[in-house]
């Protein structure tokens, strides 16, 4: 009899986790996240719609405005990401 074998397992983040998914997609090394680099971020975690999960990240996010994500600004970010359950697929 064969093994149940899923396509893709959803694996849930802890924050710590999530900080290194972003950080790692910090490619330029400036310190913050463009919107760019947020989209491949989510796109990594599985998000059906990643324009838009960008936008929603950077209004809960994005305290000052500058429509970045800087090292500051990433616990907030981060606690948005995991209250919406992504992981890595």
């Amino acid at each position: 009899m064969p093994l149940y074998v899923p396509k893709s397992i959803n694996l849930s983040l802890n924050e710590e986790q999530l900080k290194a998914v972003f950080r790692k997609h910090d490619v330029n090394g400036d310190g913050c996240l463009s919107k760019d680099e947020l989209m491949k971020v989510f796109r990594e975690l599985g998000s059906r719609n990643p324009s838009w999960r960008v936008r929603r990240s950077l209004h809960h996010a994005d305290g000052n405005g500058d429509g970045t994500i800087s090292l500051d600004e990433l616990d907030e970010l981060v606690k948005y990401v995991a209250k919406q359950g992504y992981g890595i697929n």
